[in-house]
């Protein structure tokens, strides 16, 4: 089990730990306040979208870009785990229209001979339809050949990633 990430409150302050989450390949979660989510990430990617001001935040692990009428795991793929990701907000007293988001993940962890990797697709189909939505994409980290260690820390918004042989920065 890795240990939640510790926060700093400011400056000389005791670091703070967070109840956290795991999201899962194909899984959504979406909370309210002072939570930290994780996932890892290879070719899927980290959907995150937030709204400051209700500290109201969700993480999607997209596996594929388009459903094609799947109705099942809905956050499987990026058109229906943004869908779904609004709805859940809103349902914990989120605002679509205060909504920004952040990308990361989509690396082409195995050879292609294609003109795309499907890391390049997810993110792309993410993309699209975040601009599509109107929502900003304040921050992304995607491609690549390294998969990625993701933690969103709800209330605050910070989004830390690690990868092999990287330092951990914040997006």
């Amino acid at each position: 089990m890795t240990p939640p990430i510790r926060s700093s409150t400011g400056l000389g302050a005791e670091p703070r730990r967070l109840p956290e989450r795991k999201v899962a390949m194909g899984e959504i979660e979406v909370v309210r306040g002072a939570f930290l989510l994780r996932t890892l990430l290879g070719s899927c990617v980290g959907l995150i979208l937030y709204d400051h001001r209700n500290q109201v935040g969700g993480l999607a692990h997209v596996v594929l870009p388009n459903s094609n009428g799947q109705g099942s795991a809905l956050g499987k793929y990026a058109d229906t785990a943004l869908t779904e990701m609004l709805r859940q907000i809103e349902e914990l007293g989120g605002r679509e229209r205060q909504l920004s988001a952040k990308v990361t993940g989509g690396a082409n962890m195995f050879t292609t001979s294609g003109p795309a990797s499907i890391g390049d697709q997810n993110v792309t189909a993410v993309e699209q339809l975040l601009k599509g939505a109107g929502i900003p994409v304040m921050a992304r980290h995607c491609g690549g050949r390294a998969g990625r260690r993701v933690a969103f820390e709800v209330d605050t918004g910070r989004v830390t990633i690690e990868m092999v042989g990287s330092p951990p920065i914040e997006i």
